[in-house]
């Protein structure tokens, strides 16, 4: 169709995207649909705009825009408004305007027009531009049309625009512009209707806002609308808006605004039937895009006049459904300190892997918390688990459970204890550990020795055996009876030396550089490392030169070179499977970048004095032994006191023996994960070789099983994999709640206390104790610049942080719980640390002076 510059709307769909734009494609698709009414129109292509664009006047001031600094607001803006002012003197082509103007005259001449932008990266699902591109309303006459779609043009370069596109990544000289004329409707009332709720993300409610005249004075937010909520074609909640002005057209082209008559104004704008209907062709258009939109209407008499219709891109997705109950999911990514999006590969990894089946959104892990929830006992000792571990958590599910919309199961019926009666009690022997860490140890080796050289379906078919043994060690019983009785060991102590002697999170001090913490272990050995590295100058000087993921082939031509790289690998050897986000099987791996590590190492030699690891670790193990000796002496003075101490002797000596196992099961994953990885990634590199893939990290946008049938046919859909690109990145730009509902609603919970200072900021208390220090707000490892007595702030932690915490003196993060990684390893190293703090990485000003209240939960912005 080259050459053609006008699309009637009814021609126009999302396959035209290219042609129409966003805006114009979206309008043809609602033409489409049975009892929505559309005001008739055309659209001026984008093959229009780009006869402009390539005009010589607009060469130079493109060319500077495209140069123009995005950290440089002053010039960004002047090479944006040159921009605009250049396309604004472009007269029209002829063709151009001979073909709008025909198209006007097919519509009246006379009439009244809305010229509105339609850019081609506008109302998609990944991000709607509502707003960045500018729209003109009552245009009146042929001459004012023609002017308008060039201002219309010219708007794809104002300042919002060109900083929205930057934040997206988007090339300013990707986007082309179309732009949609329509016959303007006059309405009596208009608005925006939410097929869910933009705030809450319930998508069994559509909420509609309402105004008087055109929706201009809404949506620039010159009036309170009136709120409907319906619900199932009922109104279920309504607000009505004090609107003391509404904009009218005014005869001869423009509009204005107008004061409402004061009685009018406190009038609904919407009767409850005309809000139902709204609603009603609301879900229609839904049902028909396929996801929750955001759609603009107008009323005129009796007639429903639909605008606009976009994806509503914040909402977080739901679950795909697997019947038609309501359903409540829990985060797994709050679980495992990592909330960052997952690629399909790594999600559908650790689906297969897991333990318990887990359901996909988002591109993050939930599962489905409706069976614990939905009897009494059941509800009752789930809530009580969970408060225990992440109040936040408990408060988003009784926020959830007080309205009674759980469905309700049968009580199982009494049936005595389980066959073979009470697990045998297993004491305080670490030969207990011992064994527990043998047989992974045995297991592992033997995935290491079998999975050879194997590739093509054999590959898979022998993971998919791995992946049967992987959870067979996980779901040992011996090993969650030893990780329980480590954890109610802690909470036994806290809770009797509390109630006994006012003591309170004595464990944390008693659990100080407890044995066998593969994860503390990892923190203090780096120092180790470091230790070797300091004594070689020239290796240091070499390192802070800028080490690639090269480096530890250049070390042996240093003087200490080989000694250092030995050290080095050794680290490796033993923790190089581990990396940020490593339930994210696609994840580098130390291994894969070892520079990830020469930062942390850099830091240590420059902090820290050799012995400084076992120093460390005899400084903890001194404390909790002289806190033991307290406490048991304080217990002998009381009445009865010889047996509440014996009793608390045996609950130290269990926390000690089993505390630090709660670490390893992980380090066990995360091990067989690096061994999977390197088979698969050995796999994908065949098939690049082969020329199936055209990179080998083309198989992190497939499933397990996809990958699977392209090694088994050599065929992949490469177009498959550049759509899950596309929905990768927009997953990376949302924020997994704590608690999703089959509906839709995301919950976060709150903390519903009133005992700390006006200001301060609340979270969950982990790690007892109180420190002030400079908070560093860090993003990344790579990022981490610490010195001594600062105070580490983040969004999460998984166990890859770990040598971070050895450098710090307190934790602070926004994800958490009290038996997570982080908290865990803070409580080893004696941190003082609060977890879950809504928003820390914001509110908390880098370098900013703060005071971390380990014991109450909370933390005071000091500067």
């Amino acid at each position: 169709m080259s050459g053609r510059y006008v699309w009637q709307l009814h021609e126009a769909d999302e396959t035209r995207i290219a042609e129409v734009g966003g805006k114009g494609a979206g309008l043809g698709a609602l033409t489409r649909i049975d009892g929505v009414r559309v005001p008739e129109g055309f659209c001026v292509t984008t093959g229009a705009f780009r006869l402009v664009a390539r005009t010589p006047a607009l060469a130079g001031p493109l060319a500077r825009l495209a140069g123009a600094d995005e950290d440089d607001r002053a010039a960004l803006r002047s090479a944006a408004a040159e921009v605009r002012r250049a396309v604004e003197r472009t007269p029209l082509p002829g063709d151009v305007a001979a073909a709008v103007t025909a198209a006007l005259s097919g519509l009246g001449a006379d009439a009244a027009y809305a010229v509105r932008s339609s850019a081609t990266a506008e109302d998609l699902p990944a991000a709607s531009f509502a707003g960045q591109q500018d729209t003109y309303l009552n245009v009146a006459g042929t001459a004012e049309v023609l002017r308008h779609v060039s201002r219309c043009w010219a708007s794809l370069f104002t300042d919002r625009a060109v900083t929205y596109r930057r934040r997206h990544g988007i090339d300013d000289r990707a986007v082309d512009m179309a732009v949609v004329v329509q016959r303007m409707v006059v309405p009596d009332a208009a608005g925006i209707m939410f097929t869910a709720d933009p705030v809450t993300g319930d998508r069994t409610v559509v909420s509609v806002e309402a105004g008087l005249g055109l929706g201009e004075a809404l949506v620039s937010g010159l009036v309170n609308p009136d709120l409907f909520t319906v619900r199932d074609g009922v109104v279920v909640g309504r607000t009505i808006g004090a609107k003391s002005v509404a904009v009218h057209p005014v005869p001869g082209g423009g509009t204005r605004e107008t004061s409402v008559d004061p009685a009018r104004r406190v009038q609904p704008a919407l009767t409850d039937a005309q809000a139902v209907r709204i609603a009603a062709l609301g879900r229609r258009i839904e049902a028909h895009l396929g996801c929750p939109q955001d759609i603009e209407w107008a009323v005129t008499g009796d007639d429903v006049h639909i605008l606009q219709s976009r994806p509503i891109t914040t909402l977080f997705p739901v679950p795909a459904a697997v019947d038609g109950r309501f359903h409540v999911y829990l985060s797994v990514g709050h679980q495992q300190m990592m909330t960052d999006a997952m690629k399909p590969l790594g999600l559908s990894m650790w689906r297969l892997t897991a333990m318990v089946p887990m359901h996909e959104a988002g591109g993050r892990l939930f599962v489905d918390a409706t069976p614990h929830l939905s009897t009494p006992a059941g509800r009752t000792a789930f809530l009580g688990m969970i408060g225990r571990v992440d109040p936040l958590t408990r408060d988003a599910l009784e926020t959830v459970l007080a309205r009674d919309v759980v469905p309700a199961a049968p009580e199982p019926a009494p049936d005595g204890p389980p066959a073979g009666g009470p697990p045998p009690p297993i004491g305080t022997d670490p030969a207990v550990v011992t064994t527990l860490v043998e047989r992974s140890r045995v297991s592992l080796a033997a995935l290491r020795r079998d999975v050879g050289a194997r590739s093509g379906p054999e590959l898979f078919d022998f993971l998919t055996g791995a992946f049967a043994e992987h959870k067979r060690v996980l779901a040992d019983p011996l090993s969650a009876q030893v990780i329980m009785a480590g954890m109610q060991a802690a909470w036994w102590l806290d809770d009797k030396l509390g109630e006994w002697l006012g003591e309170r999170d004595a464990a944390d001090t008693l659990t100080l550089s407890a044995p066998g913490n593969v994860t503390a272990e990892m923190g203090l050995a780096l120092l180790d490392v470091a230790d070797v590295i300091r004594a070689h100058p020239e290796v240091v000087a070499f390192l802070r030169d800028g080490a690639g993921d090269g480096f530890l082939d250049e070390l042996p031509r240093l003087p200490g070179g080989a000694q250092a790289r030995a050290a080095v690998a050794g680290y490796l050897d033993r923790y190089g499977m581990r990396c940020l986000g490593e339930i994210d099987i696609t994840r580098p791996r130390w291994s894969e970048r070892p520079a990830t590590l020469v930062p942390l190492i850099l830091d240590h030699v420059r902090t820290f004095a050799p012995g400084a690891a076992a120093r460390r670790f005899a400084q903890g193990r001194e404390r909790a032994e002289a806190k033991a000796r307290e406490v048991l002496d304080h217990l002998r003075a009381l009445p009865d006191g010889e047996r509440k101490a014996a009793e608390t002797k045996a609950m130290i000596e269990r926390v000690r023996t089993f505390a630090g196992y709660r670490e390893y099961p992980k380090y066990d994953i995360v091990s067989r994960y690096a061994v999977y990885k390197q088979a698969l990634m050995a796999e994908a590199d065949r098939l690049v070789r082969a020329g199936v893939l055209a990179a080998a990290e083309d198989v992190f946008y497939l499933t397990f099983e996809e990958f699977r049938e392209v090694a088994a046919t050599g065929r992949v859909d490469a177009g498959l994999i550049r759509r899950r690109r596309e929905e990768f990145r927009t997953h990376q730009r949302l924020t997994p709640p704590r608690v999703l509902t089959s509906a839709g609603e995301a919950l976060d919970g709150s903390y519903r206390r009133d005992d700390v200072p006006p200001a301060a900021l609340v979270g969950l208390a982990v790690s007892a104790g109180v420190v002030e220090g400079r908070a560093r707000v860090v993003a990344d490892l790579a990022g981490a610049d610490l010195e001594p007595g600062d105070i580490l702030v983040t969004a999460h932690t998984d166990p890859s942080w770990t040598p971070l915490f050895v450098a710090v003196a307190g934790l602070v993060t926004e994800v958490g719980g009290l038996m997570t990684h982080g908290a865990v390893i803070a409580r080893e190293y004696g941190l003082p640390a609060v977890v879950a703090v809504p928003d820390a990485t914001r509110l908390i000003p880098d370098g900013g002076r703060i005071r971390v209240h380990g014991t109450d939960g909370y933390v005071e912005l000091l500067s």
